[in-house]
């Protein structure tokens, strides 16, 4: 089944297709009707979209059963995805969920999670089975008239995953999902909704790929996270989508009293990627942090950063961005710190470094900063380099070729990311910095 443009037809027939209750048929008509409404971002870069050719809905498997064996996924998919060491990295994971155009094919989970009461489906199953909770979250943290890409989404979303961690709940291994989109002219509107309830803890890492076609391609995902009281969550992602994507994210987190929650996002591919990853620091003793890396090459329009927004007493928040310009490619920081008057002895931390490795590059920062009370504080510190000869010349003299010596250089640049994700993912983005450079 295929869905090419956007209209309420479209969208009652998506609603239909899926036999969705009537309030997610309600909310989509209502996220168009906000699309209509909403302007184009009147920030960051160009968005060049032709939204009447866009495949808004697509499936190539009869049979749309969420698979829990790959003996039972169509073979030519499950082979695109052994080549992408997508079955390789579930050994090292508690659950893993893929997503291929636009539905969850396959999702599994291991049997001590399920003793555990762990929740871990696609968003529709979600809707299903676990309707009470789902409403209790869905469009709360994110609102579907928040921009005009999250109005989209709520028109036309499909697949992503749902999570629901118990209260006093640890998992010892990362749940993972990986999305993938495979046709020209694709559009991929994944929903993520991921509840850690109180004085529980969850990593969730997510993986994205596409291959290279003339024709522009279009991610626009949602995700929300709620952090309950004194619960920590870590969500890491490497998205690296072919150059014809414009990835064009809003992502959200609500942290109750004393939880943390973590961002951990590496943007490697895409034509043009929005994406600022936010905190809202709700409860007293709150924690937010997120460590971004962006590398823009030829005809790449890196556009990231973070939003943390203090609300409660005694928060805290760090930003560490990590940027690389080179091949004629652009890469900006743009963040915003918002320190509210009643958010006392809070204090936020920003730090922003680039690597331009060429005259053709450009890096910008745009970062906004308000405190509005005298007891709290906002570092910000920002660096932008070019490799240093002297250090190319030792590396060089020590008997190592320029471009080792780059990838080195570059590497150690990144470090502090690097270390943040699980060493599998580590080494992944090791491999695909290499063959970036």
């Amino acid at each position: 089944m295929e869905i090419v443009g956007l209209n309420q037809d479209n969208i009652k027939k998506i609603s239909d297709h899926k036999h969705e209750d009537s309030w997610i048929t309600d909310y989509r008509l209502e996220s168009y009707n906000y699309f209509l409404e909403k302007e184009m971002p009147n920030f960051g870069p160009e968005i060049n979209l032709d939204f009447s050719k866009i495949i808004y809905y697509k499936s190539n498997d009869k049979d749309e059963k969420i698979k829990s064996d790959w003996n039972q996924v169509l073979k030519p998919v499950v082979d695109e995805l052994d080549d992408l060491g997508v079955l390789e990295s579930e050994k090292h994971l508690d659950g893993i969920g893929v997503q291929y155009e636009s539905e969850v094919i396959y999702h599994n989970m291991i049997k001590e999670l399920e003793d555990k009461h762990v929740i871990f489906t696609s968003i529709e199953v979600a809707m299903k089975e676990h309707p009470d909770l789902v409403k209790k979250y869905f469009g709360k943290i994110v609102s579907n008239s928040e921009n005009k890409f999250a109005a989209l989404n709520g028109a036309v979303f499909s697949g992503g995953s749902f999570i629901y961690i118990p209260k006093n709940t640890t998992l010892d291994r990362p749940l993972q999902s990986y999305f993938r989109i495979n046709s020209r002219n694709m559009g991929q509107f994944e929903r993520t909704l991921i509840i850690v309830d109180d004085n529980s803890s969850l990593h969730y890492v997510e993986g994205c790929t596409a291959p290279t076609y003339s024709d522009s391609a279009l991610h626009a995902a949602v995700v929300e996270i709620y952090v309950g009281k004194n619960s920590k969550c870590r969500y890491s992602t490497v998205q690296n989508w072919a150059t014809n994507v414009y990835n064009l994210v809003t992502k959200r987190a609500l942290v109750d009293d004393g939880g943390s929650m973590e961002w951990i996002d590496g943007n490697i591919g895409s034509y043009v990627t929005m994406k600022y990853p936010c905190c809202v620091l709700k409860g007293d003793n709150s924690k937010g942090t997120c460590i971004t890396i962006s590398v823009a090459s030829h005809d790449q329009n890196q556009d990231s950063g973070a939003r943390m927004i203090h609300l409660g007493k005694n928060t805290t928040s760090n930003i560490i961005s990590k940027s690389i310009s080179q091949n004629g490619g652009n890469a900006t920081y743009r963040g915003k710190v918002y320190i509210d008057p009643k958010a006392e002895n809070s204090f936020a931390s920003v730090k922003c470094d680039t690597l331009i490795l060429d005259d053709k590059s450009k890096s910008d920062t745009v970062p906004t900063n308000s405190c509005y009370n005298v007891n709290s504080s906002i570092e910000h510190e920002a660096t932008v380099s070019r490799i240093s000869e002297d250090n190319l010349f030792y590396l060089m003299s020590r008997g190592i070729s320029k471009e080792r010596a780059m990838e080195l250089i570059v590497l150690g640049f990144l470090d502090r990311f690097r270390q943040e994700l699980p060493m599998v993912y580590a080494v992944e983005l090791n491999q695909l910095i290499k063959r970036n450079l």
